[in-house]
């Protein structure tokens, strides 16, 4: 009977060592904010966009979750189609233009009674090929479930809050338009 026992009990920790190694629960997370207005006199110069990294903060520590995953490429992609749907600018890519916006961003989770996700952004605008002109730093949160049980209970937080957070950024943009014009 006590072998029996040892041996359910070596199982069950096998089990649970494996659920991790064998893809477990991963959260990939994907934004795709929409601009709740559009700018009526774009800034006349193309834009190009960097998001050289995006930090995680706590993800990995949280209960249930063997992986959380949010790709830099993915906040770079939903930042360049956001502008190019509010119109702040002529032109927005990944790859060129005449000004370039530096966005480093931490999306920082924490487990209270909810979770809370609080996204960080510190930004820089200017001409391309000399320093920049202003930075800009912005931070945003929303409250999330108290379990995290499907990706959404992640994703739907962390897409308010990069909405709130670019709103917040390109309506700064906007107010110093007259630092960026031609």
């Amino acid at each position: 009977m006590k072998s029996r026992l040892i041996e359910f009990y070596v199982g069950l920790v096998l089990l649970i060592i494996s659920i991790p190694l064998l893809g477990g629960c991963v959260h990939t997370i994907h934004v795709a904010p929409t601009p709740p207005t559009v700018s009526q006199t774009p800034i006349p110069q193309s834009l190009r966009v960097e998001v050289p990294f995006l930090a995680l903060e706590g993800a990995d520590h949280m209960p249930g979750i063997a992986l959380f995953e949010w790709p830099v490429k993915d906040l770079r992609a939903a930042t360049i189609d956001y502008i190019q749907q509010r119109r702040t600018f002529t032109s927005v890519s990944e790859e060129q233009g005449d000004l370039t916006l530096t966005i480093k961003a931490w999306l920082r989770m924490q487990s209270r009674r909810e979770y809370r996700y609080i996204l960080r952004l510190e930004s820089e605008l200017g001409p391309t090929t000399k320093p920049p002109v202003k930075a800009y730093k912005v931070e945003k949160d929303a409250v999330g479930s108290r379990v995290r049980w499907v990706t959404a209970s992640d994703q739907e937080p962390i897409a308010e809050a990069v909405q709130a957070a670019l709103d917040d950024l390109l309506s700064q943009i906007e107010e110093d338009s007259t630092l960026y014009g031609k």
